[in-house]
Order: C-alpha cells, then structure tokens, then sequence
C-alpha cells in the first residue's frame, strides 16, 4: 500500500515539475526586444509537404541583438520558410534575399511590453493551476489510502511532504515570472 502511494505521490510531483518546465518553454517564446533563435522556436515549416521544426530545415543564428539569420539547408526551401514565419504572426518581418532569411527584431514600445508582462503573468498563473491540481490529486489519493487502512499519522506527514513540494515549486514560479517581467520591462 505504501509502495503504491509513494509511486502515485512521485508521479504528482513530477506533473508539477513538468509545469515548471512547460512555463520556462514557454516564456522563452516571449519576445524582449532582444534577437533571439528560441523566438522561432515551435515554427512548423513544409518541409517537401511534411510539417518539419524550422530548427531542423535551417541553421538559426543572431548577426547581433536585432537580427536572426536564418540560412536553410535547401535553399529551394526559402519561400516555405518565410511563410511559416508569417503565419506565426510574431511581429516580425521576414527579408528573403536569395541566400537566407533575416529577421530584425524591432525594439518593443512601452505598451507592447506591458502587454507582454501581462503574457508572462498569464503564463506563470496556468503554471501555479497545473501545480495545485496535481496537490489536490495527491490530496485527494492520501485520504482515499488513509481511508482504506493506511496509518493516519503517516497520512498527515506524506500531506505535509506534498505540501512543501508545492510551495516550493510555487516560489519558483514566482522567481521566474519576477526575472521574465524585469527582463521584458528593461529597455
């Protein structure tokens, strides 16, 4: 019964862990007025017909802080990449000279990086939900064991173990949208 509880409780929390993982993918996609690969990170490129990742049709660079170079593979490939860069609606504008695809990033106005705050405390809000709903899950399979026989007081300490899982991960949350925010907020 034990071993069986201690496999549902590790499962619990490494769905809280993997919200914490999903939250730092996703606030990488965060623009911050800075050039950055990871920012076409997730594009889907027709790649001979098949939905292909960018990063595997192209080679991905920043010339400097305001420009991504985008150098394809196949160079036949070009137009497919800039429509996928399109079609993500970044905010960006593609520029195809023949050769490969550059992309200046432009610098964010104090609006748009407010909106972007916003984003990233949106983000950091679905992180904290994923990591209470896996609390009150393993909450929920405690009680159901302490009803069925398990030692109450053993209950109470593997409670208190979910507890502290919890808010520690959400404390980190925290320290990630705090760094994201700041970043995005600096000019």
């Amino acid at each position: 019964m034990e071993d069986l509880l201690s496999d549902q409780l590790e499962e619990n929390k490494m769905l809280m862990e993997e919200a914490i993982e999903h939250l730092e993918r996703e606030l990488v996609k965060v623009r911050t007025g800075k050039a950055s690969p990871a920012m076409l990170h997730g594009i889907m490129v027709s790649y001979y017909g098949v939905p292909t990742p960018i990063n595997q049709t192209s080679s991905i660079s920043t010339a400097d802080s305001r420009t991504i170079t985008i150098q394809p593979f196949d160079k036949s490939n070009l137009p497919n990449i800039e429509k996928a860069i399109f079609e993500a609606n970044l905010g960006v504008t593609p520029q195809n000279d023949g050769q490969l695809i550059r992309i200046n990033v432009p610098p964010l106005t104090t609006e748009r990086r407010q909106q972007l705050a916003k984003v990233v405390k949106a983000e950091g809000e679905e992180a904290k939900i994923s990591i209470r709903n896996a609390r009150r899950d393993a909450m929920e399979n405690i009680k159901k064991e302490v009803k069925n026989g398990y030692p109450e007081d053993a209950g109470k300490r593997m409670e208190e173990k979910v507890q502290g899982w919890t808010d520690t991960l959400s404390k980190k949350v925290e320290e990630i949208i705090e760094h994201k925010e700041k970043e995005v907020m600096t000019m």
